[in-house]
């Protein structure tokens, strides 16, 4: 069986997938090559896997919008502390403004990221939401009850007024200014404001800030800085510079734990001082001294910041490698005609291709590339690297001499989430006796299963046997040059649009169409847009397309007038059978249209999909000693206990698919 070449509309016929590769000797038995939708959670910690999970744990029926509200604060101050932002350098203001992103893989950002997370996860549910600028800070509000209400979980608090209602971020700056019109000597001037909030003195400014919760004696917030005298600042600004701003949250990264065989995931309840701007002396990276709030909602993680690993040692000799490869043609294995390596081309006249995709929940900080070639007369191993879905291919290690051989993988998947690794097998007696391919990651602590004192029940899942291929890339090319991807990356026909943030130019119209393709039949089409329309008659339209172009069908209209607006939406009309879409912006203007962010994610089966048994080993130490629980899900919903007699250190928690 073969699956079709996928041919791009403007390309040609850049990308092969083979059959999944585990059917070739025509074992029709074969166990599935890749388990998809891998969860293992604890009943210690809340599920927050993806939006439908966060929404089903925090929002619940009967709930107020009020309460929906402050459900969504909790969950960012939670997930996210205040630190230096992580900046992947793909969204316009470069930040990390993805709240499951935000939850799964950094657990820090600052007060535009958290602010931006605010506004996503509203939206989400189907409350209005907007940005506020004030005073060196940004911050969030909701819209319920007729009226707008502030949300800051970047310094973790709200104000309530008399009448039970959420204040506004106007209504706190009227507050303040008016208080401070009386007291002028405090007006702008972090020390006296500190020396004033002492010892409860804070509880004699302004009214609405006397009855806050959020603040110590001193008024100093639960982080251990920030507090009363900050806004005190942050809120004495006057109306015409207090404007609103969107602080486009990007949403649709979720968690998605795949496994093939030879394949395992370690995440770790420490780190190695690897983060994201790259500070290895941030406090953050120590102990939870300023988590003291998250602790009291619920957080039980020693840490905030997590490195582990993903290595994938790929079963070569045995052909097991196949039900997880994207390509392998022309290849033959030792298990399939006893001849060596363990890996060669089945027809030495023509190159045996391999290709291996590494997608990853969590963000990639480096690695390791280690394979040993068998080289015999004339022939060689070729090693290519694509970060853009196999549309373009670098030449990154050429063995023409037998031996192991090491490539670094920093410099090539330095924030990453997917890329992919060809193999080109030239010449008799030549191929590979191993492949070990090693990929340091960045998690987040706070999400992980962990364990506490007494009885732990671990209830393991998995999910739709489904895959993603994500399209995202910065808009502002020159920008994010020799740092991260652009749009543009991805081949899209544009036509009378500039190349920066697809701005409409002066002939009023233009369209960019890309194109994305699936190993597997798609499922659905997700896709987030950030944009500015400042006309009503200024807009993108967003089209679909599943005849290679011949047709379009509308399914978003992304209209002003606005300065800058997020939405995230989802295409689920998708023909069966369908393994690539064409989606295309059309842009109109009157005044000024631009995409400042733009991603597609295209969900689809896996084509070798299915649940395999899946090994889970937690490592902890428990009064001074360390413990292991090793345990082997063999059905696709699986519940076990751990008993912990004291409160545990959390070590590691480790999947692989079972021997």
């Amino acid at each position: 069986m073969r699956l079709p070449i996928f041919c791009r509309a403007t390309l040609s016929c850049l990308l092969g997938l083979s059959a999944p590769a585990a059917l070739v000797a025509g074992d029709a038995a074969a166990p599935p090559g890749i388990v998809s939708a891998i969860k293992v959670l604890s009943d210690k910690v809340e599920d927050v896997s993806d939006l439908e999970s966060w929404k089903k744990t925090y929002i619940t029926d009967g709930m107020t919008d009020q309460e929906k509200a402050i459900a969504i604060w909790k969950t960012v101050v939670k997930y996210r502390h205040q630190d230096t932002p992580p900046n992947e350098a793909v969204a316009f203001g470069e930040n990390v403004h993805d709240p499951l992103k935000t939850i799964h893989v950094y657990g820090y950002g600052q007060c535009c990221c958290a602010s931006s997370n605010i506004e996503g996860l509203a939206r989400y549910i189907g409350l209005k939401a907007r940005g506020r600028i004030i005073n060196a800070h940004s911050v969030p509000e909701i819209f319920y009850d007729d009226a707008w209400h502030l949300f800051d979980a970047s310094l973790m608090n709200y104000f309530v007024k008399p009448d039970g209602k959420v204040a506004s971020v106007d209504e706190i700056r009227h507050a303040v200014m008016e208080w401070l019109g009386s007291h002028g000597d405090l007006r702008g001037n972090d020390n006296k404001l500190r020396a004033f909030a002492k010892d409860g003195g804070w509880k004699n400014g302004p009214p609405l800030l006397a009855s806050s919760t959020f603040y110590d004696k001193d008024g100093i917030n639960g982080a251990g800085w920030h507090g009363w005298p900050s806004n005190m600042q942050e809120y004495d600004f006057p109306d015409d510079k207090a404007g609103v701003f969107e602080y486009g949250p990007s949403m649709g990264y979720q968690l998605n734990i795949q496994l093939r065989q030879g394949e395992k995931l370690t995440r770790n309840w420490s780190n190695k001082g690897m983060n994201v701007p790259g500070d290895p002396a941030d406090e953050l990276m120590k102990d939870r001294k300023y988590l003291g709030v998250q602790a009291k909602m619920g957080d039980i993680a020693p840490g905030r910041v997590g490195n582990g690993t993903l290595v994938y040692d790929l079963p070569l000799a045995t052909g097991a490698f196949r039900g997880g490869a994207l390509v392998a043609d022309n290849l033959a294995t030792t298990s399939e005609d006893k001849a060596a390596p363990a890996l060669h081309a089945k027809d030495v006249a023509k190159p045996g291709v391999l290709v291996v995709r590494m997608p990853s929940s969590y963000v990639y900080l480096g690695g390791e590339l280690a394979y040993t070639a068998v080289i015999g007369g004339n022939g060689s191993v070729t090693v290519s690297f694509s970060d853009n879905q196999g549309l373009d291919w670098k030449e990154i290690s050429k063995a023409t001499a037998a031996g192991d051989q090491k490539v670094d993988l920093k410099p090539l998947n330095y924030l990453r989430y997917d890329y992919r690794l060809k193999f080109e097998i030239s010449g008799a007696n030549t191929g590979l006796a191993a492949v070990k391919i090693s990929n340091d990651i960045l998690h987040a602590q706070t999400p992980l299963p962990a364990l506490d004192a007494g009885k732990n029940t671990i209830t393991f899942a998995t999910g739709a046997q489904e895959g993603t291929i994500t399209e995202e890339g910065c808009m502002n090319p020159d920008a994010c040059k020799g740092k991260q991807l652009s749009y543009l990356d991805f081949h899209p026909v544009v036509k009378g649009l500039a190349p920066g943030i697809l701005g409409v130019g002066e002939t009023g119209a233009g369209d960019a169409t890309f194109t994305i393709a699936t190993p597997g039949d798609m499922t659905r089409l997700r896709m987030n847009a950030h944009w500015r329309a400042r006309d009503a008659k200024d807009s993108y339209d967003v089209s679909v397309s599943f005849d290679d172009g011949k047709t379009f069908k509308e399914v978003e209209h992304l209209t002003g007038p606005t300065v800058g607006i997020t939405k995230y939406f989802t295409v689920t009309d998708i023909p069966a059978g369908t393994k690539q879409a064409q989606i295309r912006l059309t842009g109109h203007q009157r005044n000024t249209t631009c995409l400042f962010d733009w991603r597609m994610a295209a969900d689809y089966k896996e084509p070798n999909g299915g649940f395999r048994p899946v090994k889970v080993t937690y490592t902890y130490d428990e009064n001074g000693k360390t413990k292991q629980d090793v345990h082997i899900a063999k059905q696709a919903t699986d519940t076990w206990a751990i008993t912990c007699d004291g409160k545990p250190l959390m070590k590691s928690i480790v999947l692989e698919l079972a021997e």
